[in-house]
């Protein structure tokens, strides 16, 4: 059968139409695409990639920020930062001792003809600062040479770079701080961000583009940051931001024309609640008082007391005006962010501010530090005021009951488990009521009328109650100063309730010897007992500005919380306080109410040591200003801690006044009409 030709065209030109169709909607639909997808490049994925383009076609180095100073509160600076072109050295790899010695010899001819004498540098100097026994950095980490290169320094190193490999010019801030050492703990110190950053949350990722997208906040691998006090509490407010030089560059990466700069920006200036003259002059209380404790040939004799503490904080503000943690050390020796083992060894036992966490002495090993008290001690007598308050708070006994301190109180059963309370040097005091408790410090008045009484009324529940006084009064946590490592104290009546028995527990704590607590934990219930119940946060910041003298931020007095006591017995306590005997106040032209404290410690070995604890407020009418001083293995309180308080007194009384007016201005006025 034939086909038919007609039929046959017919078909040819269906399947014609039919391809002819498909390719004209074919390519409608291709440039639907095209155009769908131009607008999206246009208008959705545009400023992306205009930014990608501009990152391409430039490249950005960034200037390190100029970090913001600190000052006291006259406004005397006591850490500032300049800036400033340092050179740096990397030691090759494979290089030889002796090819780094031949450069640091070159270096030095360098300085010598082109430097500024001031900033001169010795051969051993610059060795040591080339680390080549990889003391303070391994071998990838650029060792800082010198700082504060002169313009013909760098002119030079920039022209001849070639000649002198690793050596590499950088642009950075350089902090300094004040020569007299001032509150240096509290103030803190710098070290490398690239040393830092992977131990502290706080700096984790802070120089990663995906973290921190704007440039200008970024940290830089060699830039100095807080790493205590301070300087780390208010590390972003110091800081500052980046400068930019953003570079153009074509195709092959290179440099292509002028760059476009964009100025750092300095950080805020702290001024800080810290009386230069108050701190400098309880620094040098401390020091002589641990000297005289050492060396004296009289009973008063201490030979291992070696560290002392003490924090002036006023009353109803919560302004810290001197925090001392003694023997200190001068900051300056982190210039650079890091220092060498033998440095280290020097001033590792005195970095930690002790007025908040663990100090141990200059001890070396273990086995030294276990044989004497750290900085967090037991209040001793220094807590009757309160063990008092809390009697009264709970009616276990009213302001004119009395008990008959015969110079000790017993509990337990007869035999094994019979303990004895007694007083120091075994005195008995007689008939005592609440007030002349406190000034007589006597134990067995406290065991019997609070620890004991609570024990009998309350059983376990009475440690509970206990410990929710404490906290109120600051004792057992944290002060919400803010500081790094602040310590909560530690609390030992719990223990002892489980090992030994709650009774025992409430006896020992209600004259001071079941927990450990800091000294700004002390400073802080000392206002408590001055003003009557409020606990104050503690503040080192008076206020923040800017870099041209604005105001950013002022702290006002925090309540953290509060406690409410009947006014007789807040008067109670006080009329014990000023009973106290202590020698050092009997000349002192303003009233204070003190008492005086020696806390029991066992040690390694069960040697007991006697550390000398004092807590005072004045003046008395009117309380402004609240001490709290430690020097373990001081011995009595009295004679160990209360001369150091007296002087800290009279150097807030001489600079700020106790009474509103410094008394140095009265002195001058006075002086000036004579």
């Amino acid at each position: 059968m034939q086909d038919d030709p007609q039929k046959r065209e017919i078909v040819n030109r269906r399947h014609f139409s039919f391809r002819l169709n498909l390719f004209f909607f074919i390519t409608f639909f291709l440039f639907s695409v095209l155009i769908v997808r131009l607008a999206i490049l246009q208008f959705v994925e545009g400023p992306t990639l205009r930014e990608e383009e501009n990152r391409i076609s430039s490249t950005e180095v960034l200037i390190p920020p100029i970090r913001g100073n600190i000052y006291d509160s006259s406004g005397e600076r006591i850490a500032y930062s300049t800036s400033t072109q340092s050179l740096y050295y990397t030691i090759e790899p494979g290089s030889k001792v002796a090819d780094s010695e031949a450069m640091a010899k070159r270096l030095l001819k360098v300085f010598e003809e082109l430097g500024d004498p001031k900033q001169a540098l010795t051969l051993d100097k610059i060795i040591k600062n080339m680390d080549l026994k990889y003391k303070q950095n391994i071998v990838s980490v650029p060792r800082r040479i010198k700082s504060g290169l002169t313009n013909d320094e760098i002119a030079y190193f920039l022209e001849n770079r070639d000649q002198y490999k690793g050596i590499d010019i950088l642009e950075e801030s350089i902090r300094h701080y004040d020569q007299n050492t001032i509150a240096v703990q509290l103030v803190g110190y710098l070290k490398k961000f690239k040393g830092v950053s992977n131990n502290i949350d706080y700096y984790r990722d802070k120089d990663k583009r995906d973290v921190m997208p704007d440039a200008r906040l970024r940290y830089l691998q060699q830039e100095d940051v807080g790493f205590d006090g301070l300087e780390r509490l208010y590390q972003e407010e110091l800081r500052g931001k980046n400068g930019l030089k953003t570079y153009p560059i074509n195709s092959a990466g290179r440099i292509v024309g002028l760059p476009e700069i964009t100025k750092p920006e300095k950080g805020n200036n702290l001024y800080l609640t810290i009386n230069r003259n108050v701190q400098l002059k309880t620094e040098k209380a401390i020091t002589d008082q641990l000297h005289y404790l050492q060396t004296t040939y009289t009973k008063d004799r201490q030979p291992n007391a070696k560290i002392g503490f003490a924090v002036a904080m006023e009353v109803n503000t919560g302004k810290v005006i001197a925090m001392a943690s003694m023997p200190d050390y001068d900051p300056n020796i982190w210039e650079g962010g890091s220092i060498g083992t033998e440095d280290y060894e020097k001033i590792g036992n005195m970095l930690p501010n002790g007025t908040i966490s663990t100090v141990n002495g200059p001890y070396k090993t273990d086995k030294e530090l276990n044989k004497h008290p750290s900085s967090i001690l037991p209040p001793g007598s220094t807590l009757k005021p309160l063990s008092v308050l809390i009697g009264l708070n709970e009616k276990l006994f009213s302001t004119t009951d009395r008990w008959y301190d015969s110079g000790a109180f017993y509990y337990g059963k007869e035999g094994v488990h019979r303990r004895r309370i007694g007083n120091a040097r075994g005195h008995s005091y007689g008939s005592l009521d609440p007030a002349l408790a406190i000034a007589k410090s006597s134990n067995p008045w406290m065991a019997k009328m609070i620890g004991n009484a609570l024990y009998e009324r309350d059983r376990n529940k009475g440690v509970e109650l206990w410990d929710s006084y404490m906290k109120q009064f600051g004792l057992g946590v944290l002060t919400g100063s803010g500081l790094p490592n602040e310590s909560k104290g530690v609390i030992d009546y719990f223990h002892e309730m489980e090992v030994a028995s709650s009774q025992s527990a409430l006896i020992f704590a209600s004259f001071g010897q079941q927990a450990k607590y800091t000294t700004l934990q002390l400073a802080q219930y000392t206002a408590m007992l001055a003003n009557h119940g409020k606990r104050m946060k503690p503040q080192f910041v008076n206020e923040i500005r800017d870099a041209e003298g604005n105001v950013v931020k002022k702290f006002e007095p925090e309540v953290l919380n509060t406690i409410d006591i009947p006014e007789a017995y807040w008067k109670e306590i006080e009329t014990g306080m000023a009973q106290v005997n202590v020698e050092s106040f009997k000349d002192a032209p303003y009233k204070v109410l003190r008492k005086t404290g020696t806390s029991e410690q066992t040690v390694a070995g069960g040697v007991k040591k006697d550390n000398a604890v004092f807590i005072a407020y004045a003046p008395a009418e009117k309380p402004v200003v609240a001490v709290a001083v430690i020097v373990p293995e001081g011995g009595f309180g009295g004679i160990g801690a209360a001369p150091i308080a007296r002087k800290i007194f009279d150097a807030y009384d001489e600079e700020i006044g106790l009474h509103g007016t410094p008394k140095k201005s009265a002195n001058t006025g006075n002086a000036a009409k004579e």
